[in-house]
């Protein structure tokens, strides 16, 4: 793995070149970053995925949905559509991808595309919807789009400012890109993250003066969801549980169920994994599935005893109502 990394020194050397110099058209108005009437939201990372993202997303839903009208923009990484495509009775996870049709199934009272080119789904949106505000996942790298506010994630103990550029490292992008954000969230934290530790990890990150640092955990649900009954995690504890993860960091989670003294064997899978027929069928042999809810859309109705474990993100202190303000404060809207 050492050798591998050195060997792509030389690539991430040449490629942080081109994201330099492709930064630099846009800052310097050669390249056009085009803004929109309808106020947007990006949410996004400088390193591949991992940081909960769609989380996010799901927390800004759930904040703002009964308030305004709400609409949600998303690439649909890994679809077997194309164009622009609005969620609706009929989608699924090879229309949307799964975390798009993840977002879909648990909201479904608001509006959700999928658009790879994110001016033509912004502009679509706004004809055929006129949404109070355009959520855009995953976006902090489509510079076309400008978007109104940003958060910029970064993992706990993953900081986008002790990483490099592919393949050397994780960044995609350029750390001093992160002065585009309004707010930087550190994600995945401990609950229990001093605030002596909360100052070292900001001075990590150098953020402008006028950029917020947030702090957020995963608040992991004891009740497990996707069978006909609903259950608990504690009366699980007897089961051979097999976990089963296509996500970019599952450590947190198996933490969390090892707290609530569970065994379970782990097969771990990369991140937006394809299930095969043979790995649907070695599952099928298993006792008890226990899953991720991305994971869980793109297994649902193909393996029998499954569940997933739902989380969401929970904010430090009264990181949720900073966070409101300074999204009121750039979008200029009232709710």
């Amino acid at each position: 793995m050492k050798l591998l990394r050195i060997i792509g020194l030389p690539v991430a050397f040449v490629y942080g070149l081109i994201i330099h110099m492709r930064n630099y058209l846009f800052d310097a108005g050669i390249l056009k970053s085009k803004s929109f009437q309808t106020p947007t939201v990006c949410v996004g990372n400088l390193s591949l995925g991992g940081t909960g993202k769609t989380p996010m997303v799901e927390f800004l839903v759930e904040a703002l949905h009964y308030h305004i009208k709400v609409a949600v923009l998303s690439r649909g990484y890994k679809r077997k559509s194309s164009g622009y495509v609005v969620a609706d009775a009929n989608s699924t996870v090879d229309t949307l991808g799964d975390e798009p049709f993840q977002i879909h199934k648990k909201f479904k009272q608001i509006t959700l595309a999928v658009d790879s080119d994110r001016i033509n789904g912004i502009t679509t949106l706004e004809k055929t919807v006129s949404p109070s505000l355009i959520i855009l996942d995953d976006a902090f790298q489509h510079r076309k789009v400008k978007p109104d506010f940003s958060i910029l994630l970064t993992a706990f103990n993953n900081y986008y400012s002790d990483d490099y550029f592919l393949p050397y490292g994780t960044l995609r992008d350029s750390k001093n890109q992160a002065k585009r954000a309004q707010v930087i969230v550190v994600t995945k934290c401990p609950q229990e993250l001093s605030l002596d530790k909360r100052m070292a990890i900001k001075e990590r990150l150098k953020p402008l003066e006028n950029q917020k640092v947030l702090f957020s955990f995963l608040a992991y649900n004891n009740r497990i969801k996707g069978l006909s009954k609903e259950t608990t995690l504690d009366e699980i504890k007897n089961h051979n549980i097999t976990l089963v993860t296509g996500i970019a960091n599952p450590l947190p989670l198996m933490d969390y169920l090892r707290s609530k003294d569970l065994n379970f064997e782990h097969l771990r899978f990369k991140d937006h994994h394809d299930f095969s027929a043979n790995e649907i069928r070695n599952l099928n042999s298993k006792d008890f599935v226990l899953t991720t809810e991305k994971d869980f859309v793109r297994l649902q109705g193909k393996v029998e005893e499954l569940a997933y474990v739902e989380m969401a993100h929970q904010f430090m202190d009264d990181g949720k109502e900073q966070l409101i303000v300074e999204l009121k404060k750039a979008t200029k809207l009232n709710f």
